[in-house]
């Protein structure tokens, strides 16, 4: 794979994740230089975001049946990504600044 390639690739990816947690782009990218795992899901995020919106090209017999398989994919894959961002975020923000013991 050309350079160009992987880094189409990669902001399909960032972009993906960027769309549904906005408020976590630089968190998103930090995730994506450090963990390939993160890295992974992002990408399939994508790929899956891209596959639902050509569901209508399939034959009509198979449209709604693939349209649920790939929006059941994307909201689980939502659902992973925003777990990696929320745990990453909580526990840095957790170390910045601890709640008091009581």
């Amino acid at each position: 794979m050309s350079t160009k390639d992987g880094s189409s690739h990669r902001y399909r990816a960032v972009s993906a994740a960027v769309r549904r947690y906005p408020q976590f782009e630089l968190t998103i990218h930090r995730l994506m230089d450090r963990s390939e795992s993160f890295r992974d899901i992002c990408e399939e995020l994508a790929d899956a975001e891209f596959a639902l919106s050509k569901v209508d090209e399939a034959p009509p017999a198979l449209r709604e049946a693939r349209r649920a398989e790939w929006q059941e994919l994307v909201d689980r894959l939502v659902g992973e990504v925003g777990a990696a961002v929320l745990n990453t975020d909580a526990a840095r923000k957790a170390g910045i600044n601890p709640w008091p013991p009581r």
